[in-house]
């Protein structure tokens, strides 16, 4: 028996049950993991089946003129002595895409947001207004198979491409060389199943067609409201690009192949501009290759890599994602609060039982499922709050009994609040989190260090140390 309690009591046996138990409690961490992730899937289905029912992200190219002609030339006919007896003629409609000289894109864009379910995804209605004007066509510039040829110009359209049509609220306003001009379906001359034909396109006049080959620029102005999910990206067309967009949206995220050039983001909203050259961007190119060749894009999607730049009405605060960040940090926030239950149970010679630590260290599992639970109705800070809130209490409580003093159970239970105001300190600083995580680590090790620097480690965790036996609770 004696050998027994020895070994009961020994301070090595104990440590090594509890770093066991901490290996145990890995587990419910790790199904709360899997279980946040399974959510955030949830939630991408939930934008995923909104895009199928409403619309998607759009992808704006445009506008752009597509210039079809009739190029013909003659071939020598032979006879079997390979002697010319005559000229056959040919010819062949080709196509040749036309883009902005100078292009403007000014918009605001007026968030709402829709639910499936439980999730909430942001939308928004963008208000637009496109002008600028293109080169005048030089028919002797176009691009020729035979040379030599002649080239017979056929009526141009003007097109312009989404990658979700159906957000178009309205057909968009066109005025072309001041003429208005309306929008039919589809793009006539590219080929049928790229992603140009599936745009929509405006048959330029007589008049318009016939200064198309002035020798003045050609000035338009195109209004379009367009809807969207979460996300909008355009493509930078003309010589001269240059956008401005502004929001009420406060929590924006600018991303593409170009950076705006300004930007300021307030709680009441952004306001973002931007400017490009064509002598910085390939989307000319891009888009000219997505539509030659046997393998010409039929989706905008399937155009990858195009140069664009975006901007995006973001959540503010992605309760999946914080959650899973706070889960990270699961097992070193069980092993602190099980070190300080040891401590305390060295020092004041108690006996706890090591499935009064699994208790403990359960609880502090649960946090994160209740915490997870709770963002989805009331938003992440006050779900932190509320299962911060409960878990101590909740430990408030045990300790104060197993440990057999309310002083005691207070002092654990304000250590390990002080815990969870440092774990969410590491959550809203997403920039310093590895720093201040490793502060609090390094912290804490120093502050067991220095507490604990003139113990007697060996007499601490004999069996001969006299230990008390657990209080009875009340």
């Amino acid at each position: 028996m004696n050998r027994l309690a020895a070994w009961r009591d020994s301070m090595l046996v104990k440590s090594l049950m509890l770093l066991l138990l901490l290996g145990v409690l890995c587990i419910p961490l790790w199904q709360i993991e899997n279980l946040i992730d399974a959510r955030g899937d949830s939630q991408q289905a939930a934008r995923d089946e909104l895009a199928l029912t409403h619309v998607g992200p759009q992808k704006l190219i445009g506008p752009l003129l597509v210039v079809p002609y009739v190029e013909s030339w003659q071939v020598a006919q032979r006879n079997e002595r390979g002697e010319q007896i005559g000229l056959e003629p040919k010819s062949e409609l080709r196509w040749q895409l036309q883009f902005p000289q100078q292009l403007d894109v000014n918009g605001s864009l007026v968030p709402e947001e829709r639910y499936r379910g439980i999730f909430k995804v942001p939308f928004y209605k963008l208000s637009a207004k496109l002008g600028g004007h293109f080169a005048p066509l030089k028919p002797d510039q176009l691009p020729r198979r035979v040379k030599g040829s002649s080239i017979e110009l056929l009526p141009p359209v003007l097109a312009l491409a989404l990658s979700d049509p159906r957000g178009l609220e309205g057909a968009p306003k066109l005025a072309l060389n001041g003429e208005a001009l309306a929008f039919a379906r589809g793009v006539p001359h590219v080929p049928e199943k790229s992603w140009l034909a599936a745009g929509v396109h405006a048959p330029l006049s007589a008049a318009a067609a016939q200064a198309l080959v002035g020798s003045q620029p050609i000035p338009f102005n195109l209004d379009v409201t367009l809807n969207g999910q979460t996300q909008l990206a355009i493509a930078p067309l003309g010589d001269e690009t240059s956008a401005h967009f502004t929001s009420p949206w406060a929590h924006p995220r600018f991303g593409g192949r170009f950076l705006a050039a300004e930007r300021t983001v307030t709680d009441s909203g952004f306001d973002a501009r931007w400017r490009i050259t064509a002598l910085t961007t390939q989307a000319r190119e891009q888009v000219r290759a997505s539509l030659h060749g046997e393998h010409a894009r039929a989706s905008l999607a399937g155009v990858e890599g195009l140069d664009t730049f975006d901007v995006a009405l973001v959540q503010p605060v992605n309760v999946y994602s914080m959650s899973e960040r706070a889960v990270k940090y699961g097992v070193l926030f069980i092993g602190l609060v099980l070190m300080a239950v040891f401590m305390v149970e060295l020092f004041k010679r108690l006996a706890l039982h090591p499935v009064q630590y699994a208790l403990v260290g359960l609880s502090i599992a649960v946090f994160f499922l209740l915490l997870i639970a709770l963002s989805e109705k009331i938003g992440f800070a006050l779900a932190y709050a509320g299962a911060a809130g409960a878990s101590v209490a909740l430990l408030a409580m045990y300790f104060s009994a197993v440990l057999g003093s309310v002083q005691r159970g207070g002092s654990l239970a304000a250590y390990v609040a002080l815990l969870y105001g440092a774990l969410y300190g590491l959550l809203a600083s997403e920039s310093n989190a590895l720093l201040l995580g490793a502060l609090l680590v390094f912290g804490m090790l120093a502050a067991l260090m220095g507490a604990t620097r003139h113990v007697n480690w060996w007499r601490l965790g004999g069996s001969d140390t006299g230990r008390a036996e657990s209080p009875t609770p009340a």
